[in-house]
């Protein structure tokens, strides 16, 4: 299997934005306030290894989701697939968590929000190229 490192890069790099903008720029009070996190916190976090970490996540997803989808795609079949991925197994998953865990409905749409476009992204760019 030939694997596009180019492609999962780039994967990786469009769901690292499209988080920088959906936990800052659309939901960042309302997903702050559900997810009990402190503006304290914030200030205190080790941002360096939160965002480091995060890309490195975001490359495994990328990657691995790649290896699952192999190459015979094209851009509109990779976000369909992405797409699903998202809603279908990543949110329902989370929304598994979230039950047990007794977790707000709005923290619930608000990262299974990101994780279905994450991956509708992530499959459309795979796709692409």
């Amino acid at each position: 299997m030939e694997i596009n490192w180019l492609a999962v890069f780039a994967a990786a790099v469009s769901s690292f934005v499209l988080g920088g903008v959906w936990y800052s720029a659309l939901f960042a009070k309302a997903w702050q306030s559900a997810a009990g996190v402190t503006d304290e916190q914030i200030k205190n976090a080790n941002m360096g290894l939160i965002f480091g970490g995060s890309f490195v996540l975001a490359l495994i997803s990328s990657a691995s989701f790649a290896v699952f989808l192999g190459s015979e795609l094209d851009a509109m079949t990779g976000a369909l697939y992405g797409f699903t991925a998202g809603l279908c197994w990543v949110t329902a998953s989370l929304g598994m968590n979230y039950l047990f865990e007794r977790k707000s409905l709005r923290l619930f749409l608000i990262n299974g929000g990101y994780h279905t476009l994450q991956f509708t992204l992530i499959g459309a760019i795979l796709g692409a190229f």
